[in-house]
């Protein structure tokens, strides 16, 4: 298949992640399946693993499954996607878990209009500790008042 729809298949599956992330993180993690994501907004353990990593594991599975379709059933367009979860991972990974949580002691000066403004959105959202009541799911996309108060 061309390069051409090869980049486009991985550009919007890593652009449509992030309207997954959203989703999952709107009306699964913060609906029934609360349970797993509840330690990440209310720490209740000493352990760096947290139950709200299994999310993280589940898109490392489905993307492993995209790359196992690609190389052993020929599904050529299943490459481009499986690397495009794989990239929207870590830059999930890079955003949320090191930049914003400190998780790794890395990216701490990080200063520009659109790391504030990330690390602002985050901070709201995390402000409530409850199931109910939150706010900017998404993440590597927030609205644009983040960004403005950050300036």
């Amino acid at each position: 298949m061309t390069t051409i729809f090869w980049i486009a298949i991985f550009l919007a599956t890593f652009i449509g992640m992030e309207g997954m992330a959203w989703f999952t993180h709107k009306y699964i993690m913060h609906g029934f399946l609360w349970k797993l994501h509840k330690d990440h907004h209310q720490k209740d353990h000493s352990s760096w693993w947290e139950r709200n990593d299994l999310f993280f594991v589940f898109y490392a599975a489905v993307s492993i499954g995209c790359f196992l379709l690609w190389r052993y059933e020929d599904v050529w367009y299943t490459l481009p996607i499986g690397l495009g979860i794989l990239a929207y991972g870590i830059a999930y990974f890079s955003v949320h878990d090191i930049f914003i949580h400190q998780r790794f002691k890395i990216f701490r000066n990080a200063n520009s209009t659109y790391a504030k403004g990330i690390r602002r959105a985050h901070k709201m959202h995390h402000k409530h500790i409850g199931k109910e009541h939150g706010e900017n799911f998404g993440m590597l996309f927030v609205p644009f008042k983040y960004f403005k108060k950050s300036r």
